[in-house]
């Protein structure tokens, strides 16, 4: 099942599929590691959704909502 990153839930595990965005912000994404074929780990949500912690190639990130909305995932059950 594909979902953007913000709507995973704490715990969830997803292959990348695609990227979205343009220019900087997709560059940011793809220079911490975010590539198709990457898992992604949901691990925590601020109280107000913003940021979102994922564990991405055995290494803890923070990103922002808007950045979690432009990644695709392919969601394991």
């Amino acid at each position: 099942m594909l979902k953007t990153v913000d709507k995973m839930k704490p715990g969830e595990k997803g292959i990348v599929d695609s990227l979205g965005g343009k220019g900087a912000v997709r560059r940011h994404i793809i220079d911490m590691g975010i590539t198709p074929g990457a898992v992604i780990v949901m691990r925590k949500l601020a109280p107000l959704g913003d940021p979102i912690e994922i564990n991405v190639r055995g290494y803890e990130l923070s990103i922002r909502r808007s950045e979690a909305l432009e990644i695709s995932v392919e969601v394991e059950k």
